[in-house]
């Protein structure tokens, strides 16, 4: 009996001891880009197991299960690329900030090797051999480039996400019944849902932020001009931005810090060299917000249609900021817009000044012995591409081409110069850091649904200026299922600063919480 006790004894420390050796597993849901290396540097993880990790929830989640349906094409040498990471990695240690960082990026941005289709159906032969800039640029920080996006298709919609790639919408994590708000709703819905670890994206009039809103998460619209659009797929050059998506202000602000910076291939980018370098990190203060004064924007969202819990939200985050130590300034009334002459109302033709014709056919002929189209009268005749979007291609191909040098382009550039005046006065005026307004006025709408307000307020301000601006998460409406964001938005070249409040805000309030639609794998 004796002997029975000792060996029993002897077993049950045996097997405590092992489970004490025996490491945690590490959950790869809500993980930060710090968290994963911390992980590494303690041998816990390697970047294969973390690819895996992600892989099957993308497996699990994206076309079974909840059907989020964010992922157009997962990257076949993930795995292989991870492997090598690993083994740079037992050599020398971390091999850049970005290190074994599994990035979800939108399908308009050119991705070497990987197939890119801009959503439609038109390129889905195309394979780039170059990466767009940005891609170049995370790859070169360590990153990889997991799974591309699904996307709205020639980033059109602001309201949803659907293309001709995948059938279907893709859906929104929080509430499988809704939208992802637009032309990035794939890349936020996957980073937000853990498909990986961070996302790229872009933003023409929203299609960061607004995606950012509506899945809790915190996205970048930088400065025109410090972040390239080099090898992404265009849809307005006077306002296009791409830029970063994450589940925390701090990675997507490790993200922001790889990718600035001026690049050839992107004339406008070549101001950026001028306020660069900026160590962004050290944006990261939680006091960030101590003794700074804040204009509550009404112009970008003050509507009837708001929705009244959209605003009560909106209320107690001012009340936030003040707790965190800033003067709010409300209403901060931007003097003088409505006196300003819209291009459509000046003495030019009745087409824009440049475009999506004009963008689109230049990005195709400088490709043209790669891609299977060449512009857009042959896009239109190839019919590959989502039915919903056939009358805007064919309205493009029907207006003229309005060059730099137009009067519809003059117009368009003293119209935003005088915007631009008006806003940078106006904080002069009231001695403003930034301005905030909720992203979007309205929950996600039901998809399929384009008759309720849908309560967009990132169309104007930003693109008009070429102003930065963040989306952090600001609470939830609907008993607390539906997100939503608020926007801070600053001078040109101010996106440090708005860092700075961005995170502060994000510190003292941690709104984000992941959607129950896609759990943890035990």
């Amino acid at each position: 009996m004796l002997l029975s006790r000792q060996i029993l004894t002897l077993a049950i420390v045996g097997a405590t001891t092992l489970f004490a050796q025996t490491p945690a597993p590490f959950d790869v849901e809500e993980a930060t880009i710090s968290h994963v290396h911390e992980a590494m540097k303690a041998g816990r993880l390697t970047c294969r197991d973390l690819v895996d990790q992600y892989l099957k929830r993308i497996d699990l989640y994206d076309k079974n299960g909840p059907a989020i349906n964010a992922i157009v094409l997962v990257n076949p040498d993930a795995r292989k690329e991870a492997a090598e990471l690993d083994r740079r990695f037992a050599q020398s240690g971390l091999t850049g900030p970005l290190h074994c960082v599994p990035m979800i990026v939108k399908d308009n941005f050119e991705t070497r090797g990987l197939r890119t289709t801009n959503g439609a159906l038109a390129f889905a032969s195309y394979i780039p051999a170059e990466d767009a800039f940005l891609v170049k640029r995370v790859r070169e920080a360590g990153a990889l480039v997991l799974a591309k996006s699904n996307m709205a298709e020639w980033a059109f919609s602001p309201y949803e996400t659907v293309s001709s790639i995948v059938p279907g919408y893709t859906k929104n994590p929080y509430a499988l019944d809704r939208v992802t708000a637009g032309s990035s709703g794939g890349t936020a819905a996957a980073v937000a849902a853990s498909f990986g670890l961070a996302g790229l994206g872009t933003d023409t009039g929203n299609s960061i932020r607004g995606p950012s809103s509506h899945q809790a998460l915190a996205g970048i619209r930088s400065t025109m001009g410090l972040t390239s659009r080099a090898g992404v797929f265009p849809l307005n050059l006077l306002a296009d931005i791409a830029g970063p998506m994450a589940r925390t202000v701090e990675d997507v602000t490790r993200i922001f810090q790889v990718i600035v910076g001026p690049d050839p291939n992107d004339p406008v980018t070549a101001s950026a060299a001028a306020h660069l370098p900026q160590d962004y990190l050290a944006s990261l203060d939680r006091n960030g917000l101590r003794g700074v004064t804040i204009g509550v924007l009404h112009q970008a969202y003050d509507r009837e249609s708001a929705d009244p819990e959209v605003v009560r939200v909106f209320l107690a985050a001012l009340e936030d900021l003040r707790r965190a130590g800033a003067t709010i300034v409300d209403p901060a009334q931007v003097n003088g817009l409505d006196d300003l002459r819209r291009p459509q109302d000046a003495a030019s033709p009745p087409a824009p000044c440049m475009g999506f014709k004009y963008d689109i056919n230049r990005f195709l002929a400088a490709r043209s012995n790669f891609v299977p189209v060449r512009d857009l009268a042959a896009i239109i005749q190839s019919r590959g591409f989502h039915p919903t979007v056939q009358r805007r291609l064919e309205e493009a191909e029907k207006v003229s081409e309005n060059g730099p040098a137009s009067l519809a382009c003059e117009a368009d550039t003293s119209y935003r110069e005088q915007f631009r005046t008006a806003v940078a006065k106006t904080m002069d005026r009231l001695n403003l850091d930034a301005f905030v307004y909720p992203t979007w006025s309205n929950p996600p709408r039901l998809i399929g649904d384009l008759n309720t307000p849908a309560g967009d307020n990132s169309q104007v301000f930003s693109p008009t200026t070429g102003f930065p601006s963040i989306n952090v998460p600001m609470g939830y409406t609907r008993g607390g299922t539906l997100p939503a964001g608020i926007t801070f938005y600053g001078r040109a070249w101010s996106e440090a600063t708005l860092i700075k409040y961005a995170y502060a805000y994000e510190q003292a309030t941690r709104h984000r919480h992941a959607p129950a639609s896609t759990p943890p794998l035990r």
